[in-house]
């Protein structure tokens, strides 16, 4: 209980823990964040680790000159590309028997599910479309492994949402990150950035509900 406690402090507290980080380790801070987001990007059991809400704040120290901006988003891009074609290649190569499993512990066949739905509805575009969206971000390239998407393809969707994703929410913390009113209430709109990034998530799950009620019905 003292671990979640702690995780959902961190998620409403990006920059006191990430200027905690910086104190702490100094330069290291830099592999810290790659890891972050290889990690969010990069392994399907990982979807929890923070990703838009962290990418803000990173832009905001840059912005408040705790970090080198260019250095970061170069960084992080490179471990959000790296991160999703490590994803997409444990898909392609182990993905169809874990897929396939019903009681796999390891992955929630629920997630997988509703990322595969999402897939066919969107096709090669999900990959640049999920950078925005948590839990679907890392489970999109997981099913595009599965799916064999041609990789020529899925690299040039990836590369293009992974400099996006980082080169937006950066840029956002950057330029309004330390503006007077956003750090007094930087907790708040942290918790802001997190719900708009759930919500496409929430709207999908109520109409999933909608037409289960409207097919009982029926």
């Amino acid at each position: 209980m003292e671990f979640i406690s702690q995780f959902i402090w961190m998620l409403g507290h990006v920059d006191e823990a990430l200027r905690m980080i910086i104190g702490s380790y100094g330069t290291w801070t830099y592999l810290v964040l790659f890891l972050v987001i290889f990690c969010e990007t990069g392994l399907v059991v990982t979807p929890f680790l923070p990703g838009d809400s962290l990418l803000f704040t990173v832009g905001a120290l840059c912005g408040a000159g705790f970090l080198d901006p260019v250095l970061t988003a170069g960084l992080l891009m490179a471990g959000a590309i790296l991160g999703d074609n490590t994803n997409y290649w444990i898909g392609r190569v182990v993905g169809p028997a874990v897929f396939s499993r019903e009681d796999s512990w390891l992955l929630n066949k629920k997630h997988l599910n509703k990322t595969h739905a999402f897939y066919e509805k969107h096709g090669g575009k999900t990959v640049v479309i999920a950078r925005f969206m948590p839990i679907v971000r890392t489970f999109a390239p997981f099913v595009a492994g599965i799916g064999k998407m041609s990789y020529a393809r899925f690299l040039t969707f990836s590369v293009a949402g992974g400099l996006f994703w980082i080169c937006f929410f950066i840029g956002l913390g950057y330029f309004i990150g330390n503006m007077p009113w956003v750090k007094r209430y930087f907790s708040v709109v942290i918790y802001g950035i997190i719900l708009l990034s759930i919500m496409p998530g929430i709207i999908e799950f109520m109409r999933a509900r909608r037409a289960a009620a409207r097919e009982a019905a029926q």
